[in-house]
């Protein structure tokens, strides 16, 4: 139960990887605030934490909108008194085209999504967070920030802006005992990574399996990355074990090499 008392928040958490993680959480004895923009997928995920024993309400939530995301924030307080742990897993693929096709809505969009959202949820949460002079901030970036990403240009500018989000929150917050960190998943296993490849190959006029290949061509171990993966990394950054870790970015991909 190495989470036991604290209280997490994590956006994105109706499926995928922020459900994973609000899973393993609450497994660890942490409440959890699921959130996310569909309501029946986070009603699901905070009644399976609970059918499991654990603790979760679910806050409908649109995390590029400040008002909703100072809503959130203020209603997981009024229901646990304080915010221990932020997850900034919400984040959406944007479109995949070269630059010069994107339409600027769709890039504004997904950085307001990815990469604004993030800076709003950490905005609100951390006075919670001050106040009590302890806290863990995880923002769950890419490789695709990391390197160039051809036809994913929003998507990747976003990550690279989550790392130096990440980098910059560790400097400001570090004195009140605030640790802030980024993962880096590499292609993860599921239907999400299936999207994104189908969406490539069709711009690309290509076929899904050869598309496919070439996502798991650079990754040393030969395969794709499990959702379990990212959240045993969540797990131990949130802990007393990760306490001395911040301002770090850190790499669960097999090897991948962009």
């Amino acid at each position: 139960m190495k989470l036991e008392g604290k209280v997490s928040i994590i956006t994105g958490a109706g499926r995928g990887i922020g459900k994973t993680i609000a899973l393993w959480f609450a497994r660890e004895g942490a409440v959890v605030v699921v959130t996310g923009s569909t309501e029946e997928t986070i009603d699901s995920t905070a009644r399976e934490i609970r059918q499991q024993g654990g603790r979760a309400v679910s806050i409908l939530t649109d995390v590029a909108d400040e008002e909703s995301v100072r809503r959130m924030v203020e209603e997981a307080i009024r229901e646990f008194n304080q915010v221990d742990i932020l997850i900034n897993n919400a984040g959406i693929i944007g479109p995949t085209a070269p630059v010069v096709s994107v339409e600027r809505k769709d890039w504004d969009h997904t950085l307001a999504v990815n990469l604004t959202g993030a800076y709003l949820c950490a905005k609100h949460a951390l006075p919670s967070m001050i106040e009590r002079r302890s806290g863990r901030i995880i923002n769950i970036t890419s490789v695709a920030g990391l390197g160039g990403y051809a036809l994913r240009s929003p998507y990747s500018v976003s990550k690279w802006g989550m790392i130096g989000l990440t980098r910059s929150l560790a400097l400001e917050v570090g004195r009140y005992d605030i640790t802030v960190n980024a993962i880096a998943p590499g292609p993860v296993r599921g239907p999400r990574i299936d999207e994104v490849i189908r969406r490539r190959a069709d711009e690309m006029g290509r076929s899904f399996e050869e598309v496919e290949r070439e996502y798991i061509a650079p990754i040393a171990l030969e395969r794709m990355v499990d959702e379990e993966d990212i959240a045993a990394m969540s797990i131990f950054l949130a802990s007393e074990e990760g306490r001395n870790i911040t301002g770090e970015t850190i790499t669960i991909s097999g090897g991948y090499r962009v």
